[in-house]
């Protein structure tokens, strides 16, 4: 009786094991695939980005275009594209990191991490002060312009 219950509780510790071998092996291959589609969508947030900042600051430079140059439609459009690009790859990076915990990508992670953490904060910060120095361009022809108007 003693030996029974000793093979079955063996049985039982390999079925387990065997069990949990197969989570372990299909979450792997979900996290896998999970870093596949994250690093996709990145990519293809930059082709977006890139295609639709130019027909946008296009359109919006032939609709005013003694405001601002080209390029700076393009940078303030594009910028917010690539910030969400960057999340994406980020998020990536921490599912490949949870797939194979290594010592070295772990190390490669936080590197990777610090890089776009630095990344993101500046091109943020960038943004910001590039879309206020446009709304304080547009103030100024606004109050030009209504000068103008009440000068006349």
């Amino acid at each position: 009786m003693v030996f029974d219950l000793f093979i079955e509780s063996r049985i039982e510790k390999k079925k387990m094991k065997e069990l949990i071998e197969n989570i372990r092996s299909n979450l792997d291959s979900w996290g896998e695939l999970t870093e596949v589609i994250l690093n996709a969508l990145s990519l293809l947030c930059i082709v977006a980005g890139v295609v639709l900042s130019l027909v946008k600051g296009i359109r919006d430079r032939r609709r005013s275009p003694s405001d601002h140059p080209l390029h700076t439609y393009f940078r303030m459009i594009f910028g917010g594209w690539l910030v969400v690009a960057l999340e994406f790859q980020l998020a990536a990076d921490i599912v490949g990191t949870i797939v194979s915990p290594t010592t070295a990508h772990l190390i490669e992670l936080g590197a990777i991490a610090v890089i776009r953490i630095f990344l993101n904060y500046f091109l943020g910060k960038e943004l910001s002060e590039e879309h206020e120095v446009l709304k304080e361009r547009v103030e100024i022809k606004k109050k030009i312009l209504q000068d103008k108007i009440e000068s006349s």
